[in-house]
């Protein structure tokens, strides 16, 4: 809702306090079912807030009233009635809350010194700075009540893929904003150029999937964080063109990307009779072909996953062929070797392929050529046990600064005897 809706609802629920000495309670009440039909506020909510509006805009032009009124609202009446206690007393010292009983009496004729009154108040008694005052508080009310909902939509809507819009590109750095939608409900949210891949180029109007990876809230409202880069936007592709994936059939067990450029994906089946591999490529590489379409080509590499850490590691090098693996005492480690004329394949531009394999499998990874010669683990982790001194024993070491220590005395000894 824009500034000039707000306004307009407000001053439909304040503007009979100025004019009339009544308030025209259909139209209140009318006023506050077109907002929940229009933005889906609860009236419940709303004529709280109204309430709200309306003890702010009477405490604004009359100090010391505190907690002494009351609102009644009935909608089956139509009525909305605001009214005062006051205490009767025999000296009035606070005009705010307390009534003298003569005055009490002249409205009420059985009224004793200590009992409660209720005093009502006109909506004309409202001055024009505290019908502003309600127009505020019930505008504010809107605007929370709308943040809240779209809070609570695209709160849902964590760790999901959504396509937005693309609504503007900043010139000076590259940052994208999206109008994404859910439900009912949109919101903005940025893209910046830390989460945009790299090699793409965006145009206003264009439809794009992005990955929600958290939604806060804010002052301004509530704040969606997105991003091209997040492994998981590769998750989500694969699940929305996978049957198998989206009913759990197969499963992705791990995912490592480095986005614009690679990415080795983990798939597992507990089927016997389905071939994850083979369900992630579909027929005729439509399925994948899809993903890689939506990703601009980014390279897949999918990996049968494996509780073997051996076979696991070995598919995760893929496409390079291995010879053996050793996994290495601390269960973090492993040694890996494979052909010589594999091995720049074994490790890829750069590295990619062993450290996309490092990130996938979990395990650090030292790869060797077959024709290296080869440490046994055991020497590599063997640790090197101190030599026992016995008691009242010199170790080698200070035996061996013992004669140099002596030297070194005799010296000095000599030194003084001269002298």
């Amino acid at each position: 809702m824009t500034a000039e809706e707000e306004n307009t609802v407000a001053k439909r629920v304040t503007k009979k306090k100025v004019n009339d000495n009544e308030m025209d309670g259909k139209e209140f009440f009318e006023a506050i079912h077109q907002i929940e039909q229009e933005k889906g506020i609860k009236p419940g909510y709303m004529m709280e807030k109204v309430t709200q509006a309306l003890l702010s805009a009477y405490r604004r032009d009359h100090e010391g009233v505190g907690d002494n009124l009351v609102i009644e609202a009935d909608e089956s009446t139509y009525t909305v009635r605001l009214f005062l206690k006051k205490e009767i007393v025999e000296e009035v010292d606070n005009p705010a809350t307390e009534i003298s009983l003569d005055e009490a009496r002249a409205a009420l004729p059985q009224a004793q010194l200590g009992d409660t009154v209720r005093m009502e108040i006109k909506t004309k008694n409202f001055g024009r700075i505290a019908a502003q005052t309600a127009r505020q508080v019930i505008i504010q009310g809107i605007r929370e009540a709308e943040q809240g909902m779209i809070y609570d939509e695209f709160c849902t809507k964590e760790h999901e893929l959504l396509t937005g819009v693309v609504t503007r590109i900043d010139p000076r750095n590259g940052a994208v904003t999206l109008r994404l939608h859910s439900g009912s409900e949109f919101t903005d949210a940025y893209l910046g150029v830390n989460e945009q891949v790299k090699g793409e180029s965006y145009v206003e109007g264009q439809r794009l999937k992005v990955y929600v990876v958290e939604v806060r809230r804010a002052t301004k409202g509530p704040q969606v964080l997105i991003s091209r880069t997040h492994p998981g936007l590769v998750k989500r592709l694969f699940e929305l063109e996978v049957p198998e994936i989206f009913d759990g059939t197969v499963e992705i067990k791990s995912v490592a990307r480095e986005a614009g450029s690679r990415t080795k994906l983990a798939v597992w089946s507990a089927d016997p009779n389905v071939d994850p591999l083979g369900a992630c490529i579909g027929p005729r590489h439509q399925r994948i072909d899809h993903v890689l379409a939506e990703l601009k080509n980014e390279k897949v590499d999918l990996i049968h996953y494996s509780e073997d850490p051996v076979e696991y590691i070995a598919a995760a090098l893929s496409p390079a062929d291995v010879i053996s693996v050793e996994e290495f005492p601390d269960g973090k480690s492993c040694r890996v070797v494979v052909p010589d004329d594999q091995l720049s394949l074994a490790i890829g531009k750069e590295g990619q392929n062993a450290r996309l394999a490092a990130k996938l499998t979990g395990y650090k990874i030292d790869i060797k050529p077959a024709s290296a010669p080869l440490e046994p683990i055991e020497e590599l982790f063997a640790e090197e046990a101190p030599e026992e001194v016995a008691p009242g024993e010199e170790s080698p070491a200070e035996a061996a600064e013992t004669p140099a220590e002596e030297a070194a005395a005799t010296e000095n000894a000599e030194a003084t005897e001269e002298t």
